[in-house]
């Protein structure tokens, strides 16, 4: 199956789908901004999520005025931000078992308990007597 992480382009087409020359890519590529994949023969193979990787360096670079440092920098935040959603929606998931455990536990605990006895006010005394034969 082909989604938007499998690298199917060479970096001819890559290229010209981001609007840049191959040897852009390439520089790209040493300067760790975007990672291709790679076919057997070494050759880079790039994804879609690549090229629109690529074409997000090309408008921070052109149209906001980025450095290369700078657009490295923000690449490598967003990687941190994507982690960071992710455990935050692991936590949330765990949150949730433990939160159905511990009800699940109460309701056993509630089933179990004896109906013979019955909670009384704070203070309050109360004498039981077996009944008499």
């Amino acid at each position: 199956m082909i989604d938007d992480d499998t690298p199917v382009f060479v970096i001819s087409v890559a290229a010209e789908l981001a609007g840049m020359h191959p040897q852009t890519l390439r520089q790209y590529d040493r300067l760790g901004l975007v990672t291709p994949g790679r076919s057997v023969g070494g050759g880079r193979r790039y994804s879609a999520r690549d090229v629109a990787l690529l074409r997000s360096v090309q408008r921070l670079s052109q149209e906001e005025g980025v450095n290369l440092a700078g657009i490295k920098r923000v690449i490598e935040l967003e990687h941190q931000v994507e982690a960071l959603q992710a455990r935050v929606a692991e936590l949330a998931e765990e949150r949730d078992a433990a939160r159905q455990a511990l009800a699940d536990a109460h309701r056993t605990a509630v089933a179990s308990t004896r109906r013979d006895l019955v909670p009384v006010r704070q203070g309050a005394l109360v004498v039981w007597r077996p009944p008499q034969r």
